[in-house]
């Protein structure tokens, strides 16, 4: 068949001349150490831990109909050694009636040991397949025929069983490995509220359990199932390799859980420095809003003829906002609290820009006002450093800019007027006078 076997095969031909003692004997010699390696391997397959697994196991699928063929195989390689046994005890007995054997009795052993002498059941010639009934023939076969038969039944039982121990000493083992880590790794994702129903990553975790719960189960029941043979074409028995693509899969996917996980445990880590630096934020954006409209309550009692921007209150949504995330903080939803912190954060910021900004555009009347009252005052300053402090026309423009400034309200325009005038005064007063008749001629 073209598979090579642990049975080596009997030279010699059918229609060989007959043997003489010598020859006789060397092939006696040579079938009896023939015989040792077929039962060595024999009952090597016998004692195979993997055929031990599979007469012990609840097999379904493809195993289930493998490892029947093969069971006939076996029983049949059995018989077939049997015959062949028999064919060599016969040949010794032969052999051993007589020191110098005549012609009949080499004429006989040459047809024991060349011809199609071994005569086999119906049942063993086929292959280990179905027997055909009671009334199916035998077969007969030479021992070289008969040991190829053996070589082919061998190989196929042994490919059967080294391919489904390859396959069981292989999967199991790191399906149990990958349950335990995945076990931690429930452990852990349940401590930081990543759990069935309420995070997705608990429901990729859930599914990988039994995921790997089917899987194991399958491996135990059809092994072969699981078998890739050899891409190489080459036909020793076990050529081949295990299947993992299930088995990675679910490993690829506890491994991005797992990464999950762990930026979880990061946004745990980091939740409660970002819950006070929000608070932070919108209590001064709050403070900055309550001071807004003091300001503005002054500016309108002190400043007349003024258009004062009005001042909202704090933001109500980021507030209640601001609640949900502390929510989602002591419920362990840290899926939910990540984004809405990355929201919370850029609003805050910009909700203290805008108490900020409404602030300034409230107090802007004040400003003005200080403005207008140092620019008074500086003007009154210069003047006096040049003795022009008492000058008539100066003193009764300032107390008019003075007491427009410092009174309540105050009107701005007019203020502004009077400063103005105050100023082009003093300008005026400050300029050296000409001499007369300078410039003519």
């Amino acid at each position: 068949m073209g598979v090579p076997g642990p049975f080596p095969g009997s030279p010699g031909r059918p229609d060989a001349p007959v043997l003489d003692r010598e020859e006789v004997d060397r092939a006696l010699a040579r079938l009896g150490a023939e015989y040792e390696a077929i039962e060595t391997s024999l009952l090597a397959l016998q004692d195979h831990a993997g055929r031990r697994l599979l007469e012990g196991a609840e097999l379904s699928g493809t195993t289930k109909e493998r490892w029947a063929a093969a069971e006939r195989s076996i029983t049949v390689l059995w018989s077939l050694f049997d015959a062949y046994t028999a064919a060599l005890e016969a040949a010794r007995e032969l052999r051993g009636r007589r020191r110098w054997p005549s012609a009949e009795d080499l004429a006989e052993l040459t047809e024991l040991l060349h011809g199609e002498g071994v005569t086999v059941p119906g049942a063993a010639a086929a292959d280990g397949g179905p027997e055909g009934g009671p009334a199916q023939r035998g077969e007969r076969f030479s021992l070289e025929g008969l040991v190829e038969r053996m070589n082919g039944l061998y190989a196929r039982s042994l490919d059967v069983i080294v391919a489904a121990d390859a396959v069981w000493s292989a999967l199991p083992a790191r399906i149990d490995l990958l349950s335990a880590e995945l076990q931690r790794t429930r452990s852990l994702a349940h401590s930081v509220g990543v759990r069935p129903g309420e995070h997705p990553a608990g429901d990729d975790l859930e599914r990988i359990t039994k995921e790997l719960l089917r899987l194991r189960e399958r491996v135990i029941a059809d092994p072969l199932a699981f078998w890739v043979s050899s891409s190489t074409g080459s036909s020793a028995p076990g050529g081949g390799r295990p299947d993992t693509g299930r088995y990675d899969r679910a490993a690829r996917a506890l491994e991005e859980i797992r990464r999950e996980v762990a930026a979880v445990l990061d946004v745990r880590q980091d939740a409660e420095r970002r819950l006070m630096q929000l608070r932070d934020v919108l209590s001064r954006a709050d403070r900055t809003l309550t001071e807004a409209r003091q300001a503005r309550g002054e500016v309108l009692a002190k400043i007349a003829a003024s258009e004062v921007p009005a001042v909202s209150g704090p933001s109500t949504a980021l507030h209640e906002q601001l609640a949900a995330a502390a929510d989602y903080r002591r419920r362990a939803q840290w899926h939910r609290l990540s984004p809405l912190l990355d929201s919370l954060e850029e609003r805050a910021e910009d909700e203290l820009h805008r108490a900020r900004e409404s602030l300034t555009a409230v107090t802007a009347p004040l400003a003005v006002r200080a403005e207008l009252r140092g620019r008074l005052d500086a003007y009154r300053a210069k003047v006096a450093r040049h003795g022009m402090a008492e000058d008539p026309l100066l003193t009764e423009r300032y107390d008019l800019a003075r007491r427009m400034l410092w009174s309540a309200p105050c009107d701005l325009r007019a203020a502004e007027q009077a400063v103005w005038r105050y100023q082009q005064a003093a300008a005026e007063a400050l300029v050296p006078p000409q001499p007369e008749g300078r410039g003519e001629w």
